[in-house]
């Protein structure tokens, strides 16, 4: 736990013209910050709970060959675009689509004396192209992961990539969690200033970026690559209302699914968002009594 006490000491100048200066906190040590004029205590607030993911991501790819390049690329295209239309039908602020297109040549093949095949990578060696289209899916309400994951795999992907799961917390998660970690640094100050015999005084400064506790006069000759502080578990701060119902929008998703000639709902697995580790810090600085 780092727990910085600095006292910042006022040099006398000596009024002698050959007498040396008296060395400073200033001097040793670089500019010393407002608040440190009178005896203070920099608490480091550190805390972390668990919290369920609330993004999900996949990515399929579907291919198409074909002799010319544009009849391979139409194909490919016509496999994922009523794809796109039957995941667009649960609203863009549910899934975001990105699609992507990448054309590879396939060479006639030849044996060498060793008997090992070979491409035979000449321009007007090129028998057929296949073209890869690659959609990939933010699921930013993951209730509906699995519903998602399965119109991808009745569309007859050529490939999937594994689902997953990616924690982006709302605004009134994180502020909650730097409320306990105020809370925490005020916990730890106390317990250091009752061990030292001294009392804890008014809040000097509070830096939401924790970077206060780090300032170079508290902590010169120290790594500060390196911060030995543990943090204090705390229960999960109260999740934020849920999003509006997405049940509204089944029906229209469904019926998207129905005319790209999709049926998802024979793909359907279990998909089960993880709980992820979310931390925070704050520093508070206290003067002391």
């Amino acid at each position: 736990m780092r727990l910085t006490a600095a006292l910042l000491l006022a040099a006398l100048a000596g009024s002698s013209a050959t007498a040396q200066p008296a060395a400073t906190a200033t001097n040793a040590y670089g500019r010393a910050p407002w608040w440190m004029d009178k005896p203070v205590i920099a608490s480091t607030g550190y805390v972390w709970t668990e919290v369920t993911a609330n993004r999900a991501f996949a990515a399929a790819t579907y291919q198409a060959v074909e002799r010319e390049v544009a009849d391979a690329t139409r194909a490919a295209n016509d496999k994922v675009k009523a794809l796109n239309q039957a995941l667009a039908a649960y609203g863009a602020d549910k899934v975001r689509v990105e699609t992507s297109f990448a054309i590879t040549p396939l060479y006639a093949q030849y044996r060498d004396r060793e008997g090992q095949v070979n491409d035979n990578t000449r321009a007007d060696k090129i028998e057929r192209y296949q073209v890869n289209a690659t959609v990939q899916v933010e699921i930013r309400d993951v209730r509906l992961a699995e519903r998602v994951y399965a119109t991808l795999l009745a569309a007859k992907p050529a490939s999937t990539e594994r689902v997953y799961f990616r924690l982006e917390p709302e605004n009134e998660t994180r502020t909650q969690m730097f409320k306990l970690a105020v809370e925490d640094a005020r916990r730890r100050a106390q317990l250091a200033t009752e061990a030292a015999g001294a009392r804890l005084g008014a809040v000097r400064l509070i830096d939401p970026t924790a970077r206060a506790c780090n300032t170079d006069v508290l902590i010169t000759g120290a790594d500060q690559g390196q911060d030995d502080t543990a943090a204090y578990q705390v229960p999960p701060p109260a999740p934020p209302p849920p999003p509006p119902s997405f049940q509204a929008r089944l029906p229209a998703a469904e019926r998207a699914a129905q005319a790209a000639g999709l049926s998802p709902e024979n793909y359907i697995v279990s998909l089960n968002p993880p709980l992820q580790r979310l931390e925070q810090k704050a520093c508070v600085i206290f003067s002391l009594n």
